[in-house]
């Protein structure tokens, strides 16, 4: 108790419990080690998340689900997309039996030199060969059939 006539200064600290004190001190080192350790997990599991997809995106993109090979006439081929550009085209399924609805082909094309060969065959009957990549993003092309060649279909 302060004796009378005397000014009594109070810290804030003093008017703390412990516990409150410890609660509002970031340099206590146990809650230094538990803040360093979330930073460390958190940045752990971003960079094996980001290793993992990067490991897959060239798995899909380098390995084929299926190859074939279509034949009929390249209706168009257009260079599209917000921002990742692909060449995307449409090819009429040439049919045995006439008196039927045409089936559609949609197709991708990566390579410039195969989109020149396509251009230069456009209306005519060719064989495209392509792989169907399953599981890769948008960006990489708006169907799952990759061409990767074209030949003049052999004389009938």
């Amino acid at each position: 108790m302060a004796p009378s006539g005397a000014i009594v200064v109070w810290h804030y600290k003093t008017m703390m419990s412990p516990l409150t004190h410890w609660k509002h001190d970031m340099s206590h080192p146990v809650l230094q080690n538990l803040i360093r350790l979330a930073l460390r997990t958190l940045t752990g599991l971003l960079l094996s998340t980001f290793v993992l997809a990067g490991v897959y995106l060239l798995f899909v993109y380098h390995y084929s689900y299926s190859k074939g090979e279509s034949v009929g006439y390249v209706q168009k081929i257009s260079y599209k997309g917000w921002v990742c550009k692909t060449w995307e085209g449409e090819q009429i399924r040439a049919l045995a039996v006439m008196p039927t609805i045409p089936e559609k082909f949609l197709f991708t094309v990566r390579d410039d030199a195969v989109v020149d060969q396509i251009n230069a065959r456009i209306g005519q009957k060719v064989v495209l060969v392509y792989e169907q990549h399953k599981g890769l993003p948008d960006c990489f092309g708006d169907t799952q059939h990759f061409v990767v060649d074209v030949k003049p279909v052999p004389s009938e």
